[in-house]
């Protein structure tokens, strides 16, 4: 199973999105809180719409109590635009989790840290664009794991 972890969300439709693809690709979602919204916001609710029911979701107050979920992956990538090293460049895992930081600042230096040595990006053929949309890059990024996995052809 592949975790998708998103560290304190921001935008509803973002979170909505990510939701109905974790659902679509059997991926668990985990939210790491504060959240910057309500999970009854109506704009989550319609991004993922009847697919939120299907979705295994867990929520963690904070990022310590998702580390010490049993329901966690074993092993973290930490999705950046502060990696040199791609997502074409690694090996994930059964049990992987793909960690995405909030869309207005991305994680803190703190999680940079804890995660450094498996830091990953998604290339930019544009130096000039800061970054992709999180849904966007939750998508490319699951998928691209997925496909290492052989769980679709």
């Amino acid at each position: 199973m592949l975790h998708i972890v998103l560290f304190q969300p921001e935008i509803p439709q973002n979170t909505g999105n990510v939701g109905r693809m974790c659902a679509v690709t059997r991926a668990r979602l985990h939210l790491v809180h504060p959240l910057g919204f309500e999970v009854t916001d109506k704009h989550l609710k319609r991004a993922g719409m009847d697919y939120w029911r299907s979705l295994d979701v867990h929520h963690h107050e904070d990022w310590r109590a998702f580390r010490d979920s049993r329901l966690g992956p074993r092993r973290l990538w930490l999705f950046t635009t502060k990696a040199e090293q791609t997502h074409w460049d690694v090996r994930f895992a059964d049990e992987d989790g793909l960690v995405f930081g909030r869309e207005t600042s991305g994680a803190p230096d703190w999680l940079h840290e804890e995660l450094s040595a498996t830091r990953v990006t998604i290339p930019r053929f544009n130096a000039e664009m800061r970054s992709l949309n999180l849904s966007t890059a939750v998508g490319v990024a699951a998928y691209e794991a997925l496909r290492q996995l052989h769980h679709i052809r």
